[in-house]
């Protein structure tokens, strides 16, 4: 089975995502579509070494979970061979599955994986949340919340209320992190869903935060078309 959105909305795909996000200022780790191996080997020489594959489909949510993710590439070879894995994987987990292509991206240098995502209440309309992100979000749920549009106080309040702020802080001699341009990133995504009310769903998840700046490295928008280009 595939993972269904409701019929009325539609999720990106990773293009479109990277360009909207890069719009409002989010930075996105360099990313390329392939729809072959050759290709995707060709954009990794490209790109640089080691890189990134990820499945593209509007069916399939969870990535990694689908298989749809082979990390640390360093050479042609593992490239064609992760490639032929994916497809092979997502085919297998979910056969209904629309395939696009593989995204080959540059392989991020490590650093703190946080969130900012984007979701709607029924009473109090659309709200922003920010936490610990990659693998952690949903077993640690570390995550604050606050309706849209947020202030600079507001966005500075939520990294701080997260239980792991002193891993941001910079935990047993580890690099501090980069803590106002987080914040200057929640403004942002706040002003873009205020700017986008066709933007029903949106998460940003890893966010590789550093001493200077941070990246995202995936990301999941999800719209109504119905209200594309509502104001």
């Amino acid at each position: 089975m595939t993972e269904q959105q409701p019929k009325n909305r539609l999720m990106l795909d990773a293009a479109e995502t990277k360009k909207l996000l890069e719009e409002a200022g989010i930075p996105f780790v360099e990313t390329r579509l392939a729809r072959a191996k050759k290709e995707a080997a060709s954009l990794s020489r490209e790109i640089g070494f080691p890189v990134v594959l990820k499945i593209v489909s509007p069916d399939v949510v969870h990535k990694s979970d689908a298989g749809g993710v082979k990390a640390g590439l360093a050479n042609t070879a593992q490239v064609l061979k992760a490639y032929t894995g994916i497809i092979s994987n997502v085919k297998r987990k979910l056969p209904g599955a629309r395939i696009e292509g593989i995204a080959v991206q540059k392989m991020a240098r490590p650093g703190v994986e946080v969130i900012i995502g984007m979701s709607e209440d029924a009473q109090f309309g659309p709200f922003i949340m920010f936490g610990l992100g990659g693998i952690w979000v949903e077993v640690l749920k570390d995550i604050t919340f606050r309706v849209i549009p947020v202030t600079a106080w507001d966005a500075a309040e939520m990294v701080r209320e997260i239980k792991g702020f002193d891993i941001l802080r910079g935990y047993r001699g580890q690099e501090p992190i980069d803590v106002p341009f987080l914040e200057k990133l929640i403004i942002k995504v706040s002003d873009f869903i205020e700017k986008n009310p066709q933007v029903k769903e949106l998460d940003i998840n890893p966010l590789v935060a550093y001493g200077k700046g941070a990246v995202a490295v995936d990301a999941r928008i999800i719209i109504e078309p119905s209200m594309e280009g509502a104001k």
